[in-house]
């Protein structure tokens, strides 16, 4: 087990390789991916059994994860690059012409790590619940993670999907929400609320939980005691409550930097609040 200061320094230079990607390609999206950057990283470094050396598509006998709000492709793509999945300095081709690591990842470029597509919203969690299942079938007692924005959860997919997984007992998958308020347009409540998130969820016969997003012993628990509640029959929804931009402070809890690259004057104001603790690409 990592201590947590250990997983603190990782998730700050994933933060910093965020922030240099984003504007070294002058596109992309930083405030969600900055807000997600302590959860990916507690759950590829401390949480989920995978094996960054040898990949592939099945992943049988390891956990498998699935980011459906595919526009933080940035986080995930440090996140899997600092895990061993790629070389680190691929990180700088991020969003270039040809390159692998484009703004929505995507199976097409045969990047280690991913085995869906995605950016189209909406989509995750049914795909997730069908690699569940197949696990399920293939007598493999592993677990399905996936991570959605709580702006997506208005798409209707999502709730077609969780239906099905309640009443399909899937209970080998944890979905997590990212609950920072924020989304493209606007605050959230103020685009389209989502209500009693929490008695949503209950109610399509979820087990709920709820943590914050940026407390390393409550991340730790809280998915800890997530996977001690799968096999019971009911598939697992964490609500993580995050800041949008969490770590660069003229980011933080504004939707304007959803997708919205710094310029050079403004990376040189966050990489100075992000240290670099595991040697930058």
């Amino acid at each position: 087990m990592m201590e947590i200061q250990q997983l603190q320094a990782i998730a700050t230079q994933v933060r910093r390789d965020i922030v240099r990607m984003v504007s070294g390609a002058n596109s992309g999206h930083p405030g969600g991916s900055l807000g997600c950057a302590d959860f990916l990283t507690v759950l590829y470094f401390e949480m989920m059994k995978h094996n960054p050396n040898h990949f592939s598509m099945d992943g049988k006998e390891e956990d498998l994860f699935f980011l459906s709000n595919g526009h933080i492709s940035p986080v995930w793509y440090s996140v899997l690059a600092r895990s061993g999945y790629f070389p680190i300095e691929e990180l700088a081709t991020f969003r270039k012409l040809n390159a692998r690591l484009q703004g929505h990842p995507s199976t097409d470029k045969k990047i280690p790590g991913v085995r869906m597509a995605s950016g189209s919203l909406g989509q995750g969690l049914s795909n997730a619940i069908g690699a569940a299942l197949t696990k399920k079938l293939n007598h493999d007692n592993r677990t399905v993670y996936t991570l959605h924005g709580d702006g997506e959860l208005q798409e209707g997919q999502i709730w077609e999907a969780a239906m099905y997984a309640a009443a399909n007992k899937v209970d080998n998958l944890i979905a997590t929400i990212d609950y920072n308020g924020r989304q493209i347009d606007g605050d959230v409540e103020d685009v389209l609320s989502l209500g009693d998130l929490n008695g949503k969820w209950q109610a399509f016969g979820w087990e709920v939980l709820e943590m914050d997003g940026h407390s390393y012993p409550d991340l730790i628990e809280t998915l800890s005691k997530a996977k001690s509640m799968t096999g019971n029959g009911k598939p697992i929804v964490i609500i993580m409550k995050t800041e949008m931009g969490q770590g660069v402070d003229y980011m933080v809890g504004s939707h304007k930097w959803h997708g919205v690259a710094p310029n050079v004057e403004q990376l040189q104001q966050a990489l100075i609040q992000l240290e670099e603790t595991l040697g930058d690409y």
